[in-house]
Parts: C-alpha cells; structure tokens; sequence
C-alpha cells in the first residue's frame, strides 16, 4: 500500500482536527487535544521527532484519555516510517491486549501484520515475516470482516500466499535436481493442498504426474492427471500431462475421452466392491 494512504487512513482514524492552532509551548497546555493537536501538524510536516515528543508527553500527561491510547498508535506508526518495526510490533501487541474495546483496534491489528509484511524479501520468501503476516492479516479479516482495511490484507494474503507458494516450488526442484523425489512430492502437496488458488498450482499437479510416471506409479499419476486436466483443461500444464501419458494410452489403442473414462469407471468399481 502507498506510504499516502497508510496516512490518509491514519488521520481518518485519529480524526484530527483545527490546523491553526496558535499554541506553541506545550508544556503549559492542560487539554491532550491541544496537544494532540500540535503533535498532528508536526507528523504532516514529517517532524517525526518534534510530533515523537509529543505523543509521548500525552501518554504521560493525560495517561487515561481516549488521546493517550491515540498518541500510542502515532508512536508505533512513526516507529514504523522509521522502520523500527520491531519497536512498533510491540506497541502494537501491547495496545491490541491492553485495549480490546478500543474503536479504531482494527487499524492496530492491520499495522501490525504490515510490519512483518514490509520485512518480506524474494531470499527468504517462505520466513517467518511471511507466516505472520498471513497469520495477522488474518486475524484482521475475521475479527473486523467490515473494516476498511480488510480489502487490502485480503490483496495482501494473495501475494504472500503467492510468494510461498513460488518458495515451496524452488525448493521441490531442489530436491529432484538431488534426486529426492518424495521429498519433492511434499513439497507440491503442499502448494495443492495450502496453497491452491495460487498461479502455481497447475504446475505442481503436473510435477507430481511427472514424478509419479517416472517412478512406475502408474495409477498415481493418471488420477492426478485427471485432477489436473478436470481443473485446469486450459493450461499448458494439462497438455504436458496428456502428452506424458499419451504412449500409454496409445497402447491400449483408448481415445481421449475412454482413457479418461477407463479410469473414473476403475475407480467407482473400486468403491463399490
């Protein structure tokens, strides 16, 4: 997400407001809106350690107004654009435990799993940044389904999902370069089974009736072909299936659609005896 609209919906949420403010010097203010106030103008003109200050005297001046746990989210989230994410993760777990019926909790839940999401990198795509961020994304999602930060995290998990989906498909040929073809076959059914409304699934069904074929598991690899020609006819994957187990069909002399039929009609045999 754009560093504008993580402010755009930060201010939403803290709903700041008067940009005139004359006051200057708050040590002699008496209201945590002045000095909210002030903080604000100062985070807009990135004086992040000038509004730091600020947030900071709230939280000790006026420890049980509603600013007080507002100044404790703009901490965290000026830790955040200093990329302090540590820092701000901690906060942040502290405000979601400490303040379970605040009204804007949701934009901590999704700060939070922002922070793990901006520490992910292409090298370790399958870390542990990624599994917490779709693990607090989640949790955004399912206690807050309304939120307006819900759509994104939702965009978000795709694209880690994707990304640990493409981790599980290097390692998998990592493993057949080695000649460890089981351990690759977990690795596929994994991306099947976790991960299956990624763009890599077609393939991994495809890697499997490779494998499958190449060890003699005949059966194996025809009713995953069918799993794969079943949802994915259109992919070029379903066509390297077909053309993998063509010379076998081709043998038994059975069209297309009687290879197919052969072995669906095998199966429910099989259920009924």
């Amino acid at each position: 997400m754009h560093l504008k609209f993580i402010f755009a919906s930060l201010f939403f949420v803290i709903g700041c407001s008067n940009n005139n403010t004359s006051l200057e010097k708050s040590d002699i203010i008496t209201f945590p809106e002045e000095l909210y106030v002030i903080a604000i103008n100062e985070l807009k003109e990135n004086k992040l350690d000038e509004a730091k200050v600020k947030f900071e005297q709230i939280e000790k001046k006026f420890p049980l107004s509603n600013r007080a746990i507002q100044s404790k989210i703009m901490l965290a989230f000026i830790d955040y654009l200093n990329l302090n994410y540590n820092e701000a993760i901690y906060s942040l777990n502290a405000i979601i435990e400490l303040y379970p019926s605040y009204k804007d909790l949701d934009y901590a839940y999704y700060m939070r799993a922002l922070c793990y999401y901006e520490q992910i990198n292409e090298e370790v795509l399958e870390g542990q940044n990624n599994l917490n961020a779709l693990s607090y994304f989640n949790q955004l999602i399912n206690r807050f389904p309304d939120s307006k930060y819900s759509q994104d995290s939702r965009q978000k998990i795709i694209l880690i999902k994707e990304n640990i989906a493409a981790k599980h498909m290097d390692i998998a040929l990592f493993y057949l370069k080695n000649q460890k073809p089981l351990a690759a076959i977990n690795r596929y059914l994994v991306i099947i089974n976790q991960y299956d409304k990624t763009k890599f699934t077609p393939e991994a069904l495809y890697r499997l009736v490779e494998i499958y074929y190449s060890l003699g598991m005949i059966e194996e690899a025809e009713k995953t072909n069918i799993v794969l020609f079943y949802n994915y006819s259109d992919s070029e994957w379903a066509i390297f299936g077909n053309n993998l187990l063509a010379p076998k069909k081709n043998k038994t002399k059975n069209s297309l659609f009687n290879y197919f039929n052969n072995i669906i009609n095998k199966n429910n045999d099989k259920e009924k005896s």
